[in-house]
């Protein structure tokens, strides 16, 4: 039994011990972190907290593994966090998101003042300590990695996941209980929210809406397609075109309209107004009446985007028109319908719309790959390319003795592969399945590590003194610029009240308070003004926590 006993008992630090030290803390953590209290759970974070248990109970890992794990762990995590938030990071600057990236990153800006501000009036709190406890109050573990990886030495790594984990739990509470406030002092009503969002949503800007028009203005008989997009100043496709001796054909370019045609047009649904203005009325044809009318080999179809020699091209140069005789509708990029806009670039991974002769569908299918079983094998060139390259970046001195670092370096690094890798021939789509596996690794071995390390010294640091006071700085961290963000978002820009709820849950990162969102209003409203504000804040939150180590320690 003695093998059974250097497996188990704290003080081994044999390889195959500390695997099996490693594999607890992760399968408990995750399993705990499932616990529901008031609809809300802490998820994988839980295993910080079993690893601090079980190093504050004797459990050890060689100091060269456990740094090794942490750091491998932060790059795994870091790197898919990159991925995932890249494709909405530029466009998230657009003129809808730029208002609510503001606002976040208002709230980053208390954060960090209320911090300085802290550092000073205190004097007998290290910046080491407040930037774990201001990670913890802002739920925000890349943060915390990125400043530990910047910290170096072992002893202000510990003292940084201390004060995380001392902050964290009343972080997620406060983020909650600010959006309860911002409710009570505006009177909010819920289901007035849910109503107009609602509302908002049926206008559909930006979203593909199918209508169906008769042409009835004669100042445009005769004119083609090319030149009504020349005279109403909006993205359009007209998918199919009725000519009044009842035949339907797919319309190109060149087509002339006359009056008398019927259109079925895919286009944003602000446009409506203008469509109605130049072309005529707007008619009950859906697109089932358009399929009963169509010729027999007319029909359309999705094809799946598998072959990497279209990846970054433009959708107007496969030529669908002339090549094909083709339309193509819309675009189906991870469930989100997009406008087919000549200059659209496709990705790996994209779902396009093509109506026109089966026949030839299928010619354009085989050329674009439309293979499912294509998209299950992962890309690990490129995942690990943008790896060594983010290690590479993450070296280089920036300025002032400053680096991007382990954390800093993968993650810009992934961010600027997922937009402009095609450019290199890199593939960068990962199914969601593949990036959360990934991701969830990579942040269960760190936080394994990290709570394993500080746990021999929690208890005695946290649970005294100094530990009331991190709890207290937490909490004013965390609750401070939310309620200040809240009431500039509601009393002055007047944003609907669920978007504020996401616009918190995604300047503080905290996918808890996300679900409590969602599970409180039943829309998904919240979860479009988080994904809004996630990439940029993720980003500036790695970096802020960075910078106050590097120009404080």
């Amino acid at each position: 039994m003695d093998f059974f006993s250097d497996l188990l008992l704290p003080g081994n630090t044999s390889l195959a011990s500390t695997l099996v030290l490693l594999s607890f803390v992760i399968a408990a953590g995750i399993y705990l972190g499932k616990l529901r209290v008031a609809g809300i759970s802490l998820g994988v974070t839980f295993v910080l907290f079993v690893g601090i248990l079980m190093g504050h109970f004797g459990y050890t890992v060689q100091p060269d593994v456990l740094k090794f794990v942490r750091e491998f762990g932060l790059i795994l995590f870091i790197f898919a966090i990159g991925l995932q938030v890249g494709p909405a990071f530029f466009s998230s600057f657009k003129e809808g998101g730029i208002r609510l990236n503001m606002l976040a990153v208002l709230g980053i800006a208390l954060n960090v003042a209320i911090v300085l501000a802290i550092y000073y009036i205190d004097g007998n709190t290290s910046m080491e300590a407040l930037v774990g406890v201001m990670s913890g109050a802002v739920t925000n573990t890349p943060g915390l990695a990125a400043a530990q990886q910047a910290a170096g030495n072992p002893e202000a790594v510990n003292v940084m996941s201390m004060g995380y984990a001392a902050a964290y739990p009343l972080g997620v509470l406060g983020i909650i209980m600010a959006m309860l406030i911002i409710k009570a002092v505006f009177g909010v009503k819920t289901e007035k929210e849910v109503e107009a969002m609602n509302a908002e949503a049926e206008d559909g800007q930006g979203k593909p809406f199918l209508a169906s028009f008769e042409v009835t203005n004669a100042l445009i008989n005769g004119r083609t397609l090319v030149q009504l997009h020349q005279i109403i100043h909006c993205e359009f496709v007209v998918s199919r075109l009725m000519q009044q001796d009842g035949s339907t054909i797919i319309p190109k370019s060149t087509t002339q309209i006359r009056v008398g045609d019927k259109l079925y047009v895919v286009m944003n649904a602000v446009d409506l107004p203008s469509f109605e203005a130049v072309v005529g009325p707007a008619i009950e044809m859906d697109d089932e009446d358009w399929n009963e009318v169509a010729p027999e080999h007319v029909v359309s179809r999705r094809i799946l985007i598998t072959n990497n020699s279209y990846n970054g091209v433009a959708l107007g140069k496969l030529r669908l028109h002339k090549g094909y005789n083709l339309n193509c509708t819309r675009v189906n990029r991870a469930g989100v319908d997009l406008l087919a806009t000549p200059g659209l670039r496709l990705q790996i991974g994209d779902r396009i719309t093509i109506v026109g002769d089966l026949n030839d569908i299928d010619r354009l299918s085989s050329k674009l790959g439309n293979s499912m079983k294509r998209l299950d094998h992962p890309n690990l060139i490129t995942i690990f390319v943008g790896i060594l390259f983010g290690i590479i970046v993450g070296s280089i001195n920036v300025g002032f003795g400053m680096k991007l670092g382990l954390a800093g370096g993968p993650l810009v690094v992934a961010i600027l592969l997922s937009r402009f890798g095609y450019k290199f021939k890199l593939v960068t789509y990962t199914s969601s399945s593949a990036s959360l596996m990934l991701r969830e690794l990579g942040i269960c071995l760190f936080l394994a590590a990290v709570g394993i390390g500080a746990g021999a010294n929690f208890a005695s640091t946290v649970f005294n003194y100094t530990g009331m006071w991190w709890v207290i700085w937490g909490f004013i961290i965390t609750f401070v610029p939310l309620l200040v963000v809240g009431l500039i978002a509601r009393g002055v820009y007047k944003i609907n009240y669920l978007t504020i709820m996401g616009l918190m849950s995604g300047g503080y990162t905290d996918p808890p308070a996300l679900a409590y969102a969602g599970n409180s209003t039943g829309s998904d409203a919240p979860a479009v003004a988080y994904s809004t504000v996630y990439p940029l804040t993720m980003f500036l939150r790695v970096v802020a926590a960075q910078a106050l180590i590097l120009c404080f320690m």
